[in-house]
C-alpha cells in the first residue's frame, strides 16, 4: 500500500487556524484584584550598632523628614507618589497620605 493513502491528511493540507488573542480590552477584572503592598516611607536615619542595641520601649528615634515634608508612597518596591501625612479619625487616631505628585515612569525605578 502506498503510505500517503494511509496518511489521515491528505498531501499539501494546511493546519487548521490556531486559537489567535481576541482584539479588545483584556480582562481587568483579573488585574485590578491583585493585592499589592503599598507602603508610606515616613524618614529613616543612621545609628551605631551600640546605639540600636540600647532601644527600648518608649525610645524615640528621631528620622531625617521634618513636620511637612512629603513622604514617598512605595508599591512593591517602586515609588509611585509623594504626598503628606493627614489626620483621617482623630478619635481612633488613624492617619492616611494626601498624594501631593505622582511620580513618572514609577513602574521603571526601584527604590533603594
Amino acid at each position: 500500500m502506498d503510505e500517503a493513502a494511509n496518511s489521515p491528511e491528505p498531501p499539501g493540507a494546511v493546519d487548521a487556524p490556531k486559537a489567535e488573542a481576541i482584539p479588545g480590552p483584556p480582562n481587568l477584572g483579573a488585574i485590578l484584584s491583585i493585592p499589592v503592598t503599598v507602603q508610606v516611607v515616613l524618614g529613616s536615619t543612621s545609628m551605631p550598632v551600640a546605639g540600636l542595641m540600647k532601644l527600648a520601649r518608649g525610645a524615640i528615634v528621631s528620622l531625617d523628614q521634618r513636620v511637612g515634608d512629603p513622604v514617598d508612597v512605595v508599591v512593591n518596591g517602586a515609588v509611585i507618589a509623594r504626598g503628606e501625612i493627614v489626620v483621617v479619625d482623630e478619635a481612633s487616631q488613624r492617619f492616611g497620605v494626601s498624594l501631593l505628585e505622582v511620580v513618572a515612569g514609577a513602574g521603571r525605578e526601584r527604590t533603594a
